[in-house]
């Protein structure tokens, strides 16, 4: 048992993207990472004795994480607290940085306040806004967010908020939390 995963919940694809460029420089030094959807470990399961580390992320979604994210702790608790452990979240009002932090993300904070599990290791994400290609609820109500807490609300805008320098140095801190107990 030597390996990380990475499972993850993406709806429209950016925090599997971020999943990946986890999983890219953890491989790149060294580590043996894998990454799944959580339908996936759902469904297929996870060969729990080849991974010493697991690292679980998800997206804010109108002000909560997705239920299949709770499903996952709750039936998998006891394996991801025998194991070295993470977990990120990506939320678009990080784009703040003072809600880019542990301390000051609402979410981050409202998850701890939830979760069972106590991740060793927590990453607050800033997330990504792609009007275009969001539905039309999707995109109404997220330009109510956006417009209440001062960010873009053209709906032919699209920027990725996500510091990509920062998802690099939490592989580090990821590769060094994987390094422990071996």
């Amino acid at each position: 048992m030597s390996g990380v995963l990475i499972v993850y919940m993406s709806r429209r694809g950016h925090t599997a993207r971020v999943a990946r460029t986890l999983m890219g420089h953890l491989n790149a030094s060294g580590c043996d990472c894998d990454m799944m959807d959580v339908v996936e470990a759902k469904h297929e399961g996870i060969e729990w004795d080849r991974y010493h580390t697991v690292v679980v992320g998800a997206p804010v979604l109108y002000g909560k994480f997705d239920d299949s994210v709770w499903e996952f702790i709750k039936t998998h608790q006891a394996q991801l607290e025998a194991r070295n452990n993470a977990f990120y979240c990506l939320s678009v009002v990080a784009r703040n940085p003072a809600k880019a932090t542990v301390e000051g993300n609402r979410y981050m904070q409202k998850f701890l306040a939830q979760s069972p599990w106590r991740p060793q290791l927590l990453k607050v994400v800033a997330g990504k806004v792609d009007y275009p290609n969001w539905g039309f609820w999707d995109s109404l109500s997220i330009k109510f967010i956006m417009k209440m807490t001062k960010g873009p609300t053209d709906p032919n805008t699209v920027i990725d908020y996500t510091d990509y320098n920062e998802v690099e140095a939490f592989a580090a801190q990821i590769r060094r939390l994987s390094q422990q107990g071996q």
